[in-house]
């Protein structure tokens, strides 16, 4: 039985402030700009940094305190009612907060990443928004991660598939809104109009998933006649109905999935979405956002349960995109591409753990998954960051006195030289440069990469090792390990190329350390990517065993009805993927490390690979087949809907022949042969009638007195005649 209850004890009445602490953030940000400057003042970037930090930082703490009241309620889930929402005849969805131990999971990642990247953001855009000529859009920015933040607690908090969807298209929103948040500025389009293609490409490829995720709530709540978790869940416990009702739900709702977690074959809009600014990729598209598939089929477990089959096709979902995005990283030059194809392959791995029924399992590497890629991209920005100051000193931040080269010569450079900072061929000996940003970004490495005792390491052994169980297919565990071994080459790859060698352009020799506002929440997320595989610590002895297992199976357990089985630590399963991923470092080290690239160098993979490596560079040309397949018969379906149905037929002959030229023909013959020809002759006879007998009577009208009395005369003589007669 469901354990269900709206309760105002301990800490959970405050939940609602998770949502109405980023929205102040927002609003004050939002108006106070022009209260100050209608009052001659100034809401400057020390303002704006403080209230958006802190909106985002009290939401932690709220979260926190949902983590510390749920921990003394023994685990027992808590529904906390704010309002009725929607209320039509029996129908009733009320706007309530779910509070049990996965959403809380969600509130601490979100609120606790995105608190560091808040904070990593008031340094990163002070910069970025000079670079970009545009400072006024600081304020902006933090708008949008505010707005972020409120919108993603909503997802994770709701009790209803409805509320949980308001949330759904929030985060949408927001993601259009950060991708495209540089929309009139990009240095690699001379059209600049390729932000916003990205931002537009992600809104659409998003509805696609949508769309299911509303065909599932449809056909849920045809079936069940409500969206509310605390009742639909107990009912598909005992579900005795048609199966294939329940397989068109989960089919729908893993179209959703595809979508916002980016899988095959929707996952073409994420690496684009590195146009938006670092700390963007890092909160919505490493850390939060693109999890909301995952958990809503850790959410919904009881509904992927309730039938057989469906776990294989989500479990070889994840694992396809696993491999085939992991190989793309293999081939991509620009360091924050790298990082989107592998956060692409990491979200293979997590679909392919929920898929298999390994709830938890995918949910330890969703979390361990925030910390690591969170840092690999911020510490990318650091990168980024240091290598554009190297390149293009800016005189008021002060980088200008610092540099041995001359001023004029980098203003020259920025204004003729064609430089990208994210093209990992520009950097090279960032080591010595940028010691802070190298060692969490080896930190980060690491992690991914699996290698012992790092949080990916315990993370991605326990879904290896729920794959080698997995009695569905065989495949999954397959792909899953290549993967594996496809990561730990890719980022040994990024390490030499980024860090190791001589600098390979004198912006990577001028490159200038991040300031502390940047690099303190990478040091707090290196920290947090060595330590945080412990939370789910696999052996009886020393630390709690399954911690992390046995909190999640509160409500797993409660839900499903089954209570979970975390099975005993495989030193086989997890010797193999470290001997792997060492060995897939070890020839990224033979290839990029031993003999490091200089200038102009081609890439030593090119060479040994030859077109296996194009295929890799050019994504498999995915991008190109859609366009074929679909965009360019799209656009040609759009054209001839527009231009001959529409405009040719629609508005030139139907609308100007058919109706405008027959109206006309139409008013000129009732203007001419009718009004004119028959109407108004009419008129004129009548005219001339009446012209004719005024003439004639005027005749009679002489002036004379005799003439007026001899008709007297005349009439009197008739009357008296006709009344003669008559008798």
């Amino acid at each position: 039985m469901l354990l269900s209850e709206t309760t105002t004890t301990g800490f959970f009445q405050l939940v609602p402030w998770i949502v109405f602490f980023p929205a102040i953030g927002l609003l004050i940000n939002t108006f106070m700009p022009l209260v100050m400057k209608a009052l001659k003042r100034e809401w400057g970037e020390p303002a704006v940094a403080i209230t958006g930090v802190t909106a985002s930082g009290l939401a932690l703490v709220v979260s926190v305190l949902q983590f510390i009241s749920l921990r003394a309620a023994h685990g027992h889930e808590q529904v906390v009612g704010v309002a009725d929402w929607l209320n039509i005849g029996s129908f009733n969805i009320p706007w309530e907060f779910r509070v049990d131990t996965l959403s809380v999971t969600m509130m601490l990642v979100v609120s606790g990443v995105g608190t560091l990247i808040h904070l990593y953001s008031v340094g990163y855009m002070h910069y970025d928004v000079r670079y970009k000529g545009d400072p006024k859009s600081y304020a902006r920015f933090f708008v949008y991660l505010n707005l972020f933040i409120a919108m993603m607690m909503i997802l994770v908090s709701g009790n209803s598939y409805l509320m949980l969807f308001v949330g759904w298209e929030g985060v949408g929103l927001c993601s259009f809104l950060l991708i495209g948040f540089w929309y009139t500025k990009n240095p690699d389009a001379t059209d600049g109009t390729k932000n916003s293609y990205a931002a537009k490409k992600a809104f659409i490829a998003n509805r696609v998933g949508d769309f299911g995720f509303l065909m599932a709530m449809f056909i849920t709540f045809w079936h069940f006649g409500t969206l509310s978790f605390s009742e639909i869940f107990p009912e598909v416990a005992h579900y005795s109905g048609p199966d294939g009702l329940i397989w068109w739900i989960a089919g729908f709702m893993l179209l959703g999935v595809t979508g916002k977690s980016a899988q095959i074959p929707l996952y073409v809009w994420l690496p684009d979405a590195m146009a938006g600014p670092t700390p963007v990729s890092a909160l919505i598209h490493a850390a939060t956002m693109v999890t909301a598939g995952v958990y809503l089929v850790a959410r919904s477990a009881p509904v992927f349960n309730a039938v057989e089959g469906v776990h294989v096709l989500v479990a070889l979902v994840g694992a396809a995109t696993a491999l085939f995005a992991a190989t793309i990283a293999v081939g991509q030059y620009d360091i924050k591409k790298v990082l989107a194809y592998s956060t692409v392959s990491q979200l293979g791995f997590m679909v392919a753990a929920v898929g298999m029924g390994a709830y938890v399992a995918g949910m330890f590497h969703l979390v361990t998954h925030a910390f690591f890629k969170a840092l690999l991209f911020l510490a990318s920005g650091s990168v980024i960051l240091a290598v554009e100051r190297g390149h293009h000193p800016l005189e008021e931040t002060g980088d200008a006195k610092h540099t041995g080269h001359d001023s004029h010569h980098d203003d020259h450079d920025a204004h003729h030289e064609v430089f990208d900072p994210q093209d990992m061929r520009n950097m090279g000996g960032l080591r010595k440069r940028i010691p802070w940003t190298f060692w969490t970004y080896m930190a980060g490495t690491l992690a991914l990469a699996g290698i012992f005792p790092f949080a990916g390491f315990w993370s991605k052994d326990e879904i290896l090792l729920d794959a080698s169980h997995f009695e569905g297919t065989a495949l999954v565990y397959i792909f899953l390990v290549i993967a594996a071994i496809f990561t730990a080459f890719y980022m040994g790859r990024q390490v030499w190329m980024v860090f190791f060698g001589e600098p390979r352009h004198h912006a990577a020799e001028e490159a200038k350390e991040s300031p502390w506002t940047v690099l303190v929440p990478l040091v707090v997320l290196a920290v947090l990517s060595v330590l945080g595989g412990f939370m789910n610590w696999p052996f009886k002895e020393g630390l709690e065993p399954h911690a992390f297992g046995h909190w999640l199976d509160y409500t797993f357990a409660v839900s499903t009805g089954h209570e979970g089985h975390f099975p005993e630590f495989d030193f086989g399963v997890a010797i193999q993927s470290t001997i792997l991923a060492v060995a897939a470092i070890i020839g990224s080290w033979l290839l990029y490390g031993r003999k490091p690239l200089k200038a102009g160098q081609t890439d030593p993979l090119a060479k040994a690979l030859g077109p296996i490596f194009k295929g890799m560079n050019a994504k498999w040309w995915v991008d190109e087949l859609y366009q074929a397949v679909i965009l360019t018969p799209y656009e040609k379906l759009a054209k001839f809907l527009s231009q001959t149905i529409d405009w040719n037929f629609w508005h030139d002959w139907f609308h100007e022949k058919g109706i405008r030229d027959n109206f006309q023909r139409l008013a000129r013959f009732l203007a001419d042969p009718v009004d004119l020809g028959f109407i108004d002759r009419i008129s004129h006879w009548l005219a001339q009638g009446a012209q004719g007998s005024g003439g004639w009577l005027s005749k009679l009208q002489t002036g004379y007195v005799r003439n007026y009395a001899l008709a007297v005369f005349t009439g009197v003589v008739a009357i008296l005649g006709y009344l003669i007669l008559l008798r």
